[in-house]
């Protein structure tokens, strides 16, 4: 598969929350770090974030791009635009989100993906569609689903004449919808988020406050090397724990420069507030001693 980009909508100040949803708190860090962390571990490209013309945002990781919407009153098709622009420098798909999805998850991410692939089902036909969409619990997921970065000229049309909703777009290319039972085929996916909490999205200060007060994702962490014969930090471990910093301290160590994470045996990350996930496996290795 291509690489793909990932593009965030910051979004704007929510009225019915009263406040922007990219700084609402998560576990220690805020929804914007936490979402664009998820969708930086499930993509090969940039993290994209769009925000409007001088909107304030939390801090993110240094390697997220920003990129200004500059107009205003076009809503989401105009930062779709906007994001599909930037990401069309580095890659040909893009998973594109908003900022509100606070159980999103990597699986989620990449099963889209996938859905750029031709239909294995016809496969002569060699069709990739333009969008992947998913249709979860009957209904469209367009601010949770795939597009090729080619398809801004035709965005731009269809705002320059005040045709501003996604379904818009979706009736003038190829759509590949993926249901419930579609997006479940793939066993990764259907063991991380059998419910298909990815597309939760929090609109009400009360759903808000419900997904804050979930536990944290389970985990397992193990301390490897020498790490493992100081502390009785011999085994694995199965805790809950939203981010990297926060495993460490459960199992009494501090994350610092001296110590790194492994994440499923293969992202070595030295940043704390990379986010984990149901089903990740942390292994902390000393820095210093090479493991």
């Amino acid at each position: 598969m291509n690489t793909s980009a990932g593009i965030v909508l910051a979004g704007g100040r929510s009225s019915r929350m009263g406040t922007a949803k990219a700084a609402l708190e998560w576990h220690g860090s805020t929804l914007l770090r936490h979402v664009t962390g998820v969708v930086g571990r499930a993509v090969e490209g940039p993290v994209i974030v769009v925000r409007a013309l001088g909107q304030e945002l939390p801090e993110l990781e240094p390697r997220v791009l920003l990129c200004d919407d500059l107009v205003e009153g076009r809503g989401p098709m105009q930062g779709l635009a906007v994001g599909l622009a930037a990401a069309a420098e580095h890659c040909e798909t893009a998973f594109v989100c908003s900022t509100d999805l606070p159980f999103l998850h990597a699986a989620f991410v990449q099963a889209v993906l996938r859905g750029f692939e031709p239909d294995s089902k016809t496969p002569e036909l060699g069709v990739s569609p333009d969008v992947v969409l998913p249709f979860v619990r009957g209904y469209r997921q367009p601010m949770a689903a795939g597009y090729r970065t080619n398809l801004v000229p035709q965005i731009n049309k269809l705002l320059e004449a005040q045709r501003l909703r996604p379904a818009h777009l979706f009736e003038e290319c190829n759509v590949r919808q993926l249901d419930d039972a579609a997006l479940l085929s793939d066993a990764r996916l259907a063991s991380v988020d059998p419910d298909l909490d990815s597309v939760f999205n929090v609109n009400e200060p009360d759903e808000y406050r419900a997904a804050r007060s979930r536990p944290a994702p389970e985990v397992v962490v193990e301390r490897y090397g020498v790490l493992a014969t100081s502390g009785g930090g011999r085994g694995l471990r199965t805790i809950r724990a939203a981010n990297i910093a926060s495993a460490a301290e459960q199992v009494g160590l501090t994350f610092d420069g001296h110590i790194v994470a492994a994440l499923n045996g293969d992202q070595i990350r030295g940043d704390g507030q990379v986010p984990l996930m149901p089903g990740d496996i942390v292994s902390f290795i000393s820095a210093d001693a090479g493991g």
